[in-house]
């Protein structure tokens, strides 16, 4: 199974306006002072590393991504000195070793084929003492607007469970989260969740989203009949719980973790 990370504007509509709410709180709880050298592994479109530049007073931030298309769409959004983007991978940094006091990866690690060997490359980076900040969606209970889908595309089909990041990603669990860490090396350990509510204007803004081009649940899509496709929005449309005015609010989970190097 191969999931798409291609088109930037598809992940900010999708994805892109929810996770960067959860990227400022995931920045406040982190508390990194002033004037340090940062480190974003799996940077995406860039919302974390355009919200430490705005909010964190860096000397410099050093962003990698695997996709070409998205470190190019990033580098159009940020176009700041201070900012150094690269298409990378985050099991092999092309980063010299402790030269880094914060490393931070927001959303990506269960992407990543060998996540601790993702986690040994951050802290190889990272200066004694530095600190380590990791977060990821909690897909198997609290980011609603996915398992709403996949609860009822597998109900419909069976088969779709193999796309269901539920299933798919145990690590995106506290107690997983924290031992892949510890077991790195990581020191003075700390997860906490990060909730925000997502809230969908009618069904069409939490549904077309997923028409899309990035991630599991647009890639399952794409590959559906067009009856099928049908039966599947028919379905989330009885599921969903709109209020009398059309809005739907659901609750959006991240699991996130700190450590020290």
């Amino acid at each position: 199974m191969r999931d798409s990370w291609q088109s930037g504007n598809s992940y900010e509509t999708f994805m892109g306006r929810w996770s960067t709410r959860v990227a400022q709180k995931f920045l406040n709880w982190l508390a990194i002072p002033p004037s340090c050298q940062w480190l974003d592994v799996g940077c995406g479109t860039g919302s974390l590393t355009k919200l430490i530049l705005e909010t964190c007073s860096p000397k410099e931030v050093v962003a990698i991504d695997s996709s070409s298309e998205f470190v190019a769409y990033a580098q159009r959004r940020i176009p700041s000195p201070l900012v150094h983007f690269l298409v990378g991978d985050a099991q092999s940094l092309e980063i010299k070793s402790n030269s880094i006091d914060a490393v931070v990866s927001g959303l990506v690690l269960n992407f990543v084929p060998q996540p601790e060997v993702a986690v040994a490359e951050m802290l190889r980076v990272t200066k004694p003492n530095g600190k380590i900040g990791i977060f990821v969606w909690d897909y198997a209970v609290g980011m609603e607007m996915l398992r709403y889908f996949w609860d009822a595309a597998v109900e419909l089909d069976s088969s779709a469970w193999e796309f269901d990041e539920g299933v798919r990603f145990p690590l995106c669990e506290q107690r997983q989260l924290e031992s892949l860490v510890q077991r790195a090396g990581l020191k003075e350990v700390k997860t906490v969740p990060i909730e925000v509510t997502t809230v969908f204007q009618n069904f069409d803004d939490y549904w077309l989203p997923f028409l899309g081009t990035v991630g599991p649940a647009p890639g399952y899509i794409m590959g559906l009949t067009h009856e099928a496709r049908q039966r599947l929005e028919e379905k989330l449309r009885q599921l969903l719980p709109a209020g009398q005015n059309g809005l739907i609010s659901l609750r959006a989970r991240a699991w996130a973790v700190q450590g020290t190097a």
